[in-house]
């Protein structure tokens, strides 16, 4: 077990500016304790064997094919349309003659 001391963590606590109680850095000794083992534990895992993945399942176009459907015309786009004008929407102006 790589030993993560209290002076690792004053250390680090020092380099990332952060200030930390006597409580707070005798907890995060033991809980980056943990966290390295972990990760060893994962090194340890991915043997040469074992193929690199990126994903771990694979992937697929899930994209349907793009085919043009039914096409709206402009009288019926603007059939239940509020207001509208020259063939266009028309809507209230927010800029005063801008």
């Amino acid at each position: 077990m790589p030993e993560i001391s209290r002076a690792d963590v004053e250390h680090l606590s020092a380099l990332a500016h952060i200030a930390m109680t006597d409580e707070e850095l005798d907890k995060m000794t033991g809980e980056l304790g943990v966290i390295v083992d972990s990760v060893k534990s994962v090194q340890e895992a991915a043997a040469d064997e074992v193929p690199a993945t990126s994903h771990p399942v694979e992937l697929r176009n899930v994209f349907r094919r793009d085919e043009v459907g039914h096409v709206f015309t402009a009288e019926e786009s603007l059939a239940n349309a509020p207001d509208a004008q020259d063939g266009r929407f028309k809507v209230p102006a927010i800029m005063d003659g801008e």
